[in-house]
């Protein structure tokens, strides 16, 4: 009574009842029991509209009767919408060209459809999966055209716009601080005098340059390679569908999008999210930096270098009253260690392009969405709840900078070094 019974070209297969995807997805959720990680928000949003934009595209281009291209469209949009994300239960660990989730996809599309035509769920018909749904299509040119559509939607509207947030921040301390004269440091040793506004001013321009290498970066992530199908030769499609696809999904999303210049390297790599994965590491290292220097200006504060003082978000210590930590800073850093990893991940998934087609998609579409969301989100509250509220111990500053030794080096071009 739970269950109902469907078929694909190996035989029957078991599916629950109220479930929308169908047999190809039973298999694969039965055969990758991995971590338990589904596909994710990002990634369903952008394959919804990659199978709506089909549909539609397909419709004028005559292929598909609109009928059923307008039960396609509006399911695919609901998809998109998040309306029916319980129903993308394959693992993150799948097949490595991500066939799996583009036919749980196609799966749950085609069923809602049938329900929006009135008719009954698993049967194929008036939709088929295959057929209708993914009609000019092949999950290796779908899969890597939602992964560069998912990851250049979150950097443009989560990562960049946080990033200009910390840099903002940055930047005003650097004009606060630009009349408090410390020592600086080299080898965490004594140095010459430099300002603390100096100090910041390096750090805002650290996110600056981050922030313009990867506008650079993403430049890879416009190029779509839908229309080429299953190796690139657009073998079962439309000439004209890759082309009116990049237009059609730049519209929906307000995004800059092109057909691939090359489908053979648009399908046989995944150089573009590789090269995004290393401007997200260079920006990931840059932070630590920032974030460690910080935390150590602000280290004490009776014992410590104490030229800083953090914010305190909340108490430190479970057994000593009145102790406050660098929370903020330690989660951030924490993030870029991540993001490092993350960045190692994709690397070696990048090396596993194999003539016609990477095999490694799906583990580089979790971590290269999962680098661009902890850095947004690690990164705009390091700003808002530390970097903002930030404020100089100026009276422990200059009582240290008058005994530095090194004051003497200003004295070199007069007397001499010896």
């Amino acid at each position: 009574m739970n269950e109902r019974i469907e078929k694909d070209t190996m035989g029957e297969v078991s599916v629950p009842a109220d479930a929308l995807w169908g047999a190809q997805t039973a298999r694969a959720v039965a055969n990758f029991p991995i971590s338990g990680q589904p596909l994710g928000r990002e990634m369903i949003r952008a394959l919804g509209l990659v199978k709506q934009a089909a549909a539609e595209i397909n419709r004028e281009l005559g292929l598909l009767d609109p009928r059923l291209a307008g039960a396609i469209a509006q399911a695919a949009e609901e998809v998109a919408a998040g309306r029916h994300d319980r129903h993308f239960p394959v693992d993150l660990f799948q097949t490595g060209s991500g066939t799996s989730s583009n036919m749980n996809t196609n799966e749950v599309i085609a069923n809602r459809a049938i329900e929006i035509l009135g008719g009954q769920v698993g049967s194929k018909d008036p939709v088929h999966p295959n057929d209708h749904v993914n009609l000019g299509q092949s999950s290796n040119d779908v899969f890597p055209s939602a992964l560069h559509i998912a990851a250049l939607t979150a950097v443009e509207d989560e990562l960049l716009p946080a990033l200009e947030v910390l840099h903002r921040e940055l930047a005003a301390r650097s004009r606060d601080f630009h009349d408090v004269v410390k020592v600086g440091r080299t080898h965490l040793q004594d140095a010459t005098p430099i300002r603390l506004g100096q100090e910041f001013s390096g750090y805002a321009a650290q996110v600056d340059r981050g922030r313009a290498h990867l506008l650079q970066a993403i430049e890879g992530l416009r190029e779509l390679p839908l229309g080429g199908t299953a190796v690139g030769t657009g073998l079962n499609t439309h000439p004209e569908f890759g082309r009116r696809m990049a237009e059609r999904i730049s519209g929906m999303t307000g995004k800059g999008f092109v057909e691939a210049t090359n489908h053979f390297e648009a399908q046989g790599a995944r150089d573009a999210a590789v090269r995004v994965s290393g401007a997200l590491k260079s920006i990931a290292v840059s932070l630590a930096k920032i974030a460690n220097d910080i935390r150590w200006l602000g280290s004490g504060p009776r014992f410590g270098l104490g030229e800083l003082e953090l914010p305190a978000v909340q108490p430190g210590s479970s057994i000593m009253p009145g102790k406050v930590n660098p929370v903020m800073a330690e989660a951030l850093i924490q993030v870029c260690a991540q993001v490092i990893g993350n960045d190692a991940a994709i690397t070696l998934g990048g090396l596993h392009g194999h003539f016609e087609l990477n095999a490694m998609q799906p583990l580089i579409a979790r971590n290269l969405l999962e680098q661009v969301r902890l850095l947004a989100r690690a990164g705009r509250l390091f700003a808002e709840k530390l970097v903002s509220g930030l404020a100089a111990c100026r009276e422990a500053i200059e009582a240290r900078v008058g005994r530095s030794l090194s004051l003497a080096t200003a004295l070199v071009p007069e007397i001499g070094y010896e």
